[in-house]
This record gives structure tokens, C-alpha cells and sequence, in this order.
């Protein structure tokens, strides 16, 4: 199912509204304008003139950038909450052992794009789709076909697989579907994975010129622990196009190897805590040198949106310490996010020449009016209700709390239907009973 692409204007102005550029220089304006042109920023300032431009009213709305999430396993959407009791083990063994055997691309394309849908109706315009459901190449189509029919930046990160399995012919062949920018290579973890396998992929990703991505972290180490980031620091596999997702547990050392090699880190941590992984590193990071970014990373376990990670990532760390402020947490979810994928120079603020990829959040909701500190409040209080227009590249999306372009009610009926069938298969019941244990067949 395709969804309709909307056009835009040549030239838009969004009028009246309080803008939160998260640029440096132009900073935030409690009353002012921005210009759209050919899907760009123009123009940002208190009064911008242009005759002819289609008027937006922000009148009472809240203009910020949108918002970037830097690691999400978008193909698990059918099974949203199922996982909120489920440990980090729980997890593995029955989304990868019980699931995902059963996936065909149909499921995949249809948890794919309702969860690409999803991330963009509440005010995510850049997401980094973790797809590790590439049991067989017509999955990964599947993957790319629905990231492309969704509206929004989609980066296809390319999960490599089991250990040991040769991967390089299938990565060429997905890579010459994409963009440069499109696709990333999501590295087999190296507290699973010997050595020589993950400096392979590494490799690959170098000569395609693809980004990587790793998942590391205390409770995926092997009994009496290990050192991921040191090994791949003696291979010379650390670089600035390298991204460690979660990091809880690393040690300190290991923490400044990151920094020195410029690599860049995605926290997550609604997951990280429900799941046991260890408290958010995030003031770990930030005392490195190390600006994180933050990702929802499943919906089986977590909320999908990234008012909520603010929020828990802002709440962790203050209680810790108190050394977090929730302009650090908003510029985590914007320009930060940007810089981990590699999008820096095109998006996560409101600069002069980036991509026009902006919000209008409702700020006279009654969960929020009045608004006094548009930051601090939509970090403390912000939810996807005040979600009123979403912008990619100057184009509306979402206009007036609703997506353009989408049957909603088609892709729900799909969408109940693969989990269905997917949950016969595997043999495990949809009445929040599961423990995420092994199935039993038939049940």
C-alpha cells in the first residue's frame, strides 16, 4: 500500500509562532516567522515578508525541528507492548527465537510502514530503521519498500545477520537500492561475535561507505565480562561513522576510547531501564566529551515516541546527579541525532539552508498552557496529542492532527492481521499472558 505523497508550495511561510531553531546564532524566538523555499529554510526571523508565500498560522503553536530517532526496530510494530514485563534475555529469545522465524515480507512491510507512520505522526521526521528480520532478501525489500511509501528520512540499517554468515553479497545488493545517506550497516554485536567477523563487516561497510551501528551493552556480555570496545579498538574499528547503541556498562576507559575516536552514541532509555540493561549512560557520555543521542529503540517494550525518552532520560539523569538540562535533552533529539546520522549539515534545526523538517506543537493544550519555558516544557510535559503539523522538507504531512495521505483504517486491518497469523504460528497467545519463554506448538 502506497501512501500519497502530498505536494507543497514553492514557498511557505509558518507566521506568528514561537520558534525553537536550535540553531546557535538565530537561538529562539517567542514570536517570529520562518520562510520555506524549494524545502529549505530561507528565512528565520521576528517578521519575514513574502508576497505570495502560502501563509501557516503558528499562532499559539510551538514551531521546533523535527525530531531525529538514531535507532529503531520498526518490523516489530504488530507486536507493540507485548514485551513491558519482559527482561533483556525474555526479549532476544522470543522476538529472534519464536517471532521472527514466522515473518514473511508481508509482515514486514506492513509493522515497517505503520511504524514508520507511527514515529512520523509523533513528530519523528528522521529515523534509523534497525532491521534485523533479514532472514531472507525479500524481507529487507519489504523493509525499504515501506520506509520509501512512508513520508519522512528513513535510513535502512542493515542488520548483518548471525555470526559467521557471509553477508557481503546481500549488503552490495541492498546498497544499490539506496542513497547514499539512505542505509547503514547495523554490525553483529562483538560480545557475540568473534573479532574477525565484526572487523569483516566493518570492512564491508567502509568500502560501500556505509555508517555502522553496534549494539553494546553490561547484560549481552558473556559470563565474567568482556571488553567489546577495546577489542574493536586493537582491530582499528573505531571511527567517527561509528555509532554504540545502549553503552550501559562500559567501563570508563572504554567510554573515553569512544570520545577519542570521535564515535558517536544512541541511549535508549525507556528500554534500558524496563529491560534491565543498566541506568542511561547519558551523563557518563556527556563527561567524555560525548554529545548522545536517543532512539526508542522497539515498541514491544517501550512507548514509541520521543517526548516520553526525553522525559525518562531528563528524570535519570537529574536524580542522579542533576546535571542535565532539558535544553541538552531537546538538542539530543534533534541536532544531536542529526550529527550521529550523519545528517548534521541537513537537519535537526531550524538553520538557514537545512532541510525544512519541522514541527507545530499545540501550546494551548491544557496539559501544557501556559507555556513559560517552551523548552523545559515540552521535555516535562510533551506528549504526541500536541503533534498538530508535522513538515518533511517543506511538505506537510500532518496537518491539523492528522496524517495526509494514509488509510489508517486498511493498514490496521493488515496490520491485526499479521500479528494474528504470526502468533498461530508461533504458538503464543496475544492476551498479555507471554512470558517471552519458548512456545508450545499449537497452543
Amino acid at each position: 500500500m502506497r501512501v500519497t505523497k502530498t505536494g507543497k508550495a514553492a514557498r511557505t511561510l509558518v507566521r506568528g509562532g514561537t520558534v525553537l531553531t536550535m540553531d546557535p546564532v538565530i537561538g529562539t524566538l517567542p514570536r517570529g516567522d520562518l520562510l520555506v523555499e524549494d524545502g529549505r529554510v530561507a528565512a528565520v526571523a521576528e517578521h519575514v515578508d513574502a508576497p505570495g508565500a502560502e501563509i501557516v498560522d503558528a499562532r499559539g503553536m510551538i514551531v521546533t525541528p523535527g525530531f531525529v530517532d538514531t535507532h529503531r526496530h520498526t518490523w516489530q510494530t504488530a507486536f507493540r507492548g507485548i514485551g513491558t514485563n519482559w527482561t533483556f534475555g525474555a526479549y532476544g529469545a522470543a522476538v529472534h527465537g519464536v517471532l521472527r522465524p514466522h515473518y514473511r515480507p508481508e509482515d514486514v512491510y506492513v509493522g515497517d510502514l505503520l511504524g514508520r507512520l507511527e514515529a512520523l505522526s509523533s513528530g519523528v521526521t528522521t529515523l534509523l530503521d534497525w532491521f534485523h528480520c533479514s532472514d531472507r532478501p525479500e524481507n529487507a525489500d519489504a523493509a525499504i519498500q515501506a520506509l520509501r511509501d512512508a513520508p519522512g528520512h528513513s535510513v535502512f540499517c542493515y542488520g548483518a545477520g548471525v555470526a559467521g554468515e557471509p553477508v557481503a553479497a546481500e549488503v552490495g545488493r541492498v546498497r544499490a537500492q539506496l542513497p547514499d545517506e539512505g542505509m547503514a550497516l547495523g554490525l553483529r554485536g562483538p560480545q557475540r561475535t568473534p573479532m574477525d567477523t565484526i572487523a569483516a563487516d566493518v570492512a564491508l561497510a567502509r568500502e560501500l561507505g556505509l555508517r555502522v551501528s553496534v549494539h553494546v551493552h553490561a547484560a549481552a556480555s558473556p559470563p565474567g565480562g568482556d571488553r567489546p570496545v577495546a577489542r574493536m579498538r586493537a582491530r582499528g574499528l573505531l571511527d567517527d561513522r561509528t555509532t554504540f547503541v545502549h553503552g550501559n556498562g562500559l567501563s570508563d576507559d572504554e567510554v573515553a576510547m569512544l570520545a577519542d575516536a570521535g564515535c558517536s552514541v544512541s541511549i535508549s532509555p525507556d528500554v534500558e531501564l524496563r529491560m534491565g540493561l543498566g541506568l542511561p549512560e547519558t551523563g557518563r557520555m556527556l563527561a567524555a566529551g560525548i554529545r548522545p543521542s536517543l532512539s526508542v529503540d522497539n515498541c514491544l517494550t517501550a512507548g514509541g515516541d520521543m517526548f516520553a525518552t526525553m522525559r525518562t532520560a531528563l528524570s535519570v539523569q537529574r536524580g542522579a546527579d542533576g546535571g542535565l538540562t532539558a535544553r541538552d535533552v531537546l538538542e539530543f533529539a534533534t541536532v544531536d541525532g542529526a550529527r550521529t546520522l550523519g545528517r548534521g549539515s541537513r537537519t535537526g534545526s531550524l538553520g538557514i539552508g537545512k532541510d525544512a523538517d519541522f514541527l507545530l506543537l499545540d501550546a494551548e493544550d491544557l496539559t501544557v498552557f501556559p507555556v513559560t519555558d517552551p523548552v523545559g516544557t515540552l521535555v516535562c510535559a510533551g506528549h504526541p496529542g500536541l503533534v498538530d503539523s508535522v513538515f518533511v522538507a517543506g511538505r506537510p504531512v500532518k496537518r491539523d492532527g492528522r496524517l495526509l495521505g494514509v488509510d489508517l483504517p486498511t493498514l490496521r486491518t493488515r496490520l491485526l492481521e499479521s500479528r494474528a497469523r504470526i502468533a498461530e504460528a508461533a504458538g503464543v497467545p496475544l492476551d498479555g499472558s507471554w512470558t517471552g519463554a519458548a512456545s508450545t506448538p499449537g497452543r
